[in-house]
C-alpha cells in the first residue's frame, strides 16, 4: 500500500511521519515545491527506522508527481497560512488555485485514489479537490472533524484526570467557530459526560474547543501541526485498512439532514471505498439550529470559490 502526502511543511511531514511509524505501508511519498524539503524530511525520517523498528519507506521528491503513482490514498495538506493584512477571500483564492492544481496531478497519476484534504479554509478547500477531481464524493472528504473532536476529548480529559483513551465524542458543522459539538453524544467510558461535569465547566471546554487553532496559533505565531497530522493519518489508516471507523468528517451532503451539495462536518464510516456511510443523528431542535448556522457560514465561504470561476 502506499500514501502520498502533498506538501511537506510541517502537518504534511507529522502525517507521513505517524504513518510511517504505523509501519503497515509499503511507501509513504512526501511531494512540496520547494527543492530539497521533501527530500531531507523524508531521508530523516527514514533514517529513524532503524531506531523506531518500521519498514516503510518514506520518499521525498519535489513536484514530481510521477513518484505519487498508483497511490491508495493522498493527503492534501498544500496552502499557505493567512497573513496579516490579507482577507479571507484573497486566503480563498490563492490556495484554491493551489489545491485546484495539486488535485488535478493527483488525480491524473492516481485516478482511484481517495483523497484527504487537510488545506484551509478547510471546508471550502475539500469543495475546491472534489470539483477538481471530477470522482465519487465520497473519495473525496476533508479533515476537520477528528481534529477538534481530539482537542475536546484531550480538553475533557484534563478536568476529569481521566485517561482520553475513554472518552468519545461527536462533533458537527464546519471548522471554525460555528463547529458544533454535541454534549448529549459525550461519554466517558460509556458514562454521559454530563454527570460527570458541570454545565458551566462543559460549556468553556466547548468554547475552548471551538478557538483550539487560534490558542495554538498564540502560543507558537504559527499553526498546529502535531494534532492535525495525526488526525489525518489516522484517517488515511481507517480507509487502508478498511476498518469501518466512525468519524467525523468534512462531507459531501445530498439530503442528509435535509442538506444538499455542500461539505460539512457530519459522522461517517470510513473504510476501503473512502465514506461508505454518512450517519444521520437524529438532532434536537437546539442541535439543528447550530448545524444549520454552521452550515449557512460554510455555505457563505464556498459561494466566494463559485465567484472565482475556476471551474
Amino acid at each position: 500500500m502506499k500514501v502520498s502526502v502533498i506538501g511537506a511543511g510541517n502537518v504534511g511531514a507529522t502525517c507521513a511521519n505517524v504513518l510511517a511509524e504505523k509501519d503497515f505501508l509499503k511507501e509513504v511519498v512526501l511531494l512540496d515545491i520547494k527543492e530539497g524539503t521533501a527530500e531531507g524530511k523524508a531521508l530523516d525520517m527514514w533514517e529513524t527506522a532503524p531506531i523506531n523498528f518500521y519498514s516503510t519507506k518514506t520518499v521525498g521528491v519535489t513536484n514530481n508527481y510521477e513518484a505519487t503513482a498508483d497511490s491508495d490514498v493522498v493527503v492534501i495538506t498544500s496552502g499557505l497560512p493567512r497573513k496579516p493584512g490579507m482577507s479571507r477571500d484573497d486566503l480563498i483564492s490563492i490556495n484554491a488555485g493551489i489545491v485546484k492544481s495539486v488535485t488535478e496531478n493527483v488525480i491524473k497519476y492516481s485516478p482511484n485514489a481517495v483523497i484527504i484534504v487537510v488545506s484551509n479554509p478547510l471546508d471550502v478547500m475539500t469543495y475546491c479537490a472534489y470539483l477538481a477531481a471530477k470522482v465519487d464524493s465520497r473519495k473525496v472528504f476533508g479533515m476537520a472533524g477528528v481534529l477538534d473532536t481530539a482537542r475536546y476529548r484531550a480538553f475533557l480529559a484534563e478536568e476529569l484526570n481521566v485517561s482520553p483513551k475513554d472518552i468519545q465524542a461527536v462533533l458537527m458543522g464546519g471548522h471554525g467557530d460555528t463547529m458544533v459539538p454535541l454534549p448529549r453524544y459525550t461519554t466517558v467510558a460509556g458514562i454521559p459526560v454530563t454527570e460527570l461535569i458541570s454545565k458551566e465547566k462543559l460549556d468553556a471546554i466547548i468554547e475552548r474547543t471551538k478557538t483550539g487553532g487560534g490558542e495554538i496559533v498564540n502560543l507558537l505565531g504559527t499553526s498546529a501541526w502535531y494534532a492535525p497530522g495525526a488526525a489525518a493519518a489516522q484517517m488515511a489508516e481507517a480507509v487502508l485498512k478498511d476498518e469501518q471507523r466512525i468519524f467525523p468528517v468534512a462531507a459531501w451532503l445530498t439530503g442528509e439532514y435535509g442538506m444538499n451539495d455542500i461539505y460539512l462536518g457530519v459522522p461517517v464510516k470510513l473504510g476501503k471505498n473512502g465514506i461508505e456511510q454518512i450517519i444521520e443523528l437524529q438532532l434536537n431542535t437546539e442541535e439543528m439550529a447550530a448545524l444549520n448556522e454552521s452550515a449557512t457560514a460554510v455555505r457563505s465561504v464556498c459561494g466566494v470559490l463559485d465567484t472565482m470561476k475556476l471551474f
